[in-house]
């Protein structure tokens, strides 16, 4: 059974950093995509930060371009979403995905499996 865990949310001051961390377990397959998607209170669930299966893709949201960075390591089935220049507009309950076929990493529908997400807050 694939789980999928998030770690390292909180609050934070606008201009702050926060980093995010995911844990993928169950998978068979030696590659796999991950992604970090965003959901705030009244909007729609946004892809943030995504890599491909194999690591041929990468896509940022461009309203987070220049402030996050996402990395995997897939010996530990891992990606982490580092967040600095955080601002108000930031603050979401953000998930990770995974999948063992992603092609596109800005796609909720590319991705099997989902966490329960981690609140990230930024505010004064």
């Amino acid at each position: 059974q694939v789980q999928v865990v998030e770690s390292g949310g909180g609050s934070v001051q606008p201009g702050g950093s926060l980093r995010l961390s995911c844990a993928a377990s169950g998978y068979t397959n030696k590659r796999y995509g991950m992604a970090w998607f965003r959901q705030a209170p009244g909007k729609e669930r946004e892809a943030v930060a995504g890599i491909s299966t194999g690591g041929g893709s990468t896509y940022y949201a461009d309203a987070v371009k220049g402030r996050f960075t996402i990395s995997q390591d897939n010996s530990k089935l891992a990606v982490y979403l580092q967040m600095t220049g955080l601002k108000p507009d930031d603050t979401a309950i953000y998930y990770c995905a995974a999948g063992p076929y992603v092609a596109d990493p800005s796609l909720a529908s590319e991705y099997d499996n989902w966490g329960q997400g981690t609140q990230v807050t930024v505010s004064s």
